[in-house]
């Protein structure tokens, strides 16, 4: 049997095996959210709080779309950099080069943990040109991400470049990250979990990451239950651009409180 066709028969066994852990419902009802913040997207959740577990999802044919991860990818990016041992620890500093960039939070030193809550893009551009496109090729390919392509014509590939995920795949990949099912140290998995931190409460934890494109956004991650977790994956429509920003996460927390899996007192206005 070839390399090729060997590739293909695990791929097409690790589908069936994804496929058959879930049934997605889908959710017709959350058009009414999406609705009220006037967004045209999809949103998987997959609830682990119950058994079986539920696959829930608004609009299933963009959930299988593949669409550039943008700065999710700097999940993904920073367990690589620290892999490859161009990052040394979350701790190495990062000297602003002096260009002005257009959000302040950028234009300043940075380490791996700032370079995160701010996405701050230029750091991960010397992650990307230290660890090159056939190495990237190669974690890529380990983990499953996506189309796992990190070619670009210009700019950084998990924006302008070639990479593309769907939402049903981000969730499967932050599931893998929340096991420590990744193809990465343990130790390394654990700190970015706890860089993805956005906030918690007595028995629940929030971990997330946002992405913007440009011309659409996400917010994926997962809530953490002593029963268990609720991940979920959404990206939507960005026609206003930054105006229509704060809808990535207003959408997610709205559908997460109506499933008691976020207390409504965590609501942005």
């Amino acid at each position: 049997m070839s390399v090729l066709k060997i590739i293909s028969a695990v791929f097409f066994i690790t589908c069936a095996q994804l496929c058959l852990a879930a049934v997605p419902i889908e959710q017709a009802n959350w058009q009414a959210t999406f609705t009220k913040f006037n967004a045209k997207g999809t949103l998987v959740i997959a609830d682990e709080r119950v058994t079986p577990a539920k696959l829930l999802v608004f609009n299933p044919e963009r959930a299988k779309q593949r669409m550039s991860p943008a700065s999710t990818f700097k999940i993904p990016h920073s367990l690589m950099a620290l892999d490859a041992g161009v990052l040394k620890d979350e701790f190495q500093l990062f000297r602003w080069d002096g260009v002005e960039r257009s959000f302040a939070g950028h234009n300043q030193d940075q380490n791996l943990r700032s370079a995160m809550r701010t996405s701050a893009l230029w750091v991960y551009e010397i992650f990307a040109k230290q660890i090159g496109e056939k190495r990237a090729a190669q974690y890529l390919q380990k983990m499953s991400y996506g189309n796992a392509d990190p070619s670009t014509d210009k700019g950084a590939y998990w924006v302008d470049g070639k990479l593309a995920i769907s939402a049903y795949e981000q969730v499967e990949f932050v599931k893998k990250l929340y096991l420590n099912q990744l193809p990465f140290a343990k130790e390394h998995q654990l700190l970015v979990k706890d860089m993805m931190v956005n906030e918690a409460g007595k028995e629940w934890i929030l971990r997330a990451k946002t992405g913007w494109e440009g011309r659409f956004g996400w917010w994926v991650g997962y809530v953490e239950w002593p029963t268990g977790p609720v991940f979920f994956a959404l990206n939507i429509d960005t026609p206003e651009r930054m105006a229509d920003l704060y809808k990535r996460e207003a959408i997610v927390r709205d559908i997460l409180q109506s499933l008691g899996a976020l207390p409504a007192a965590t609501a942005k206005q």
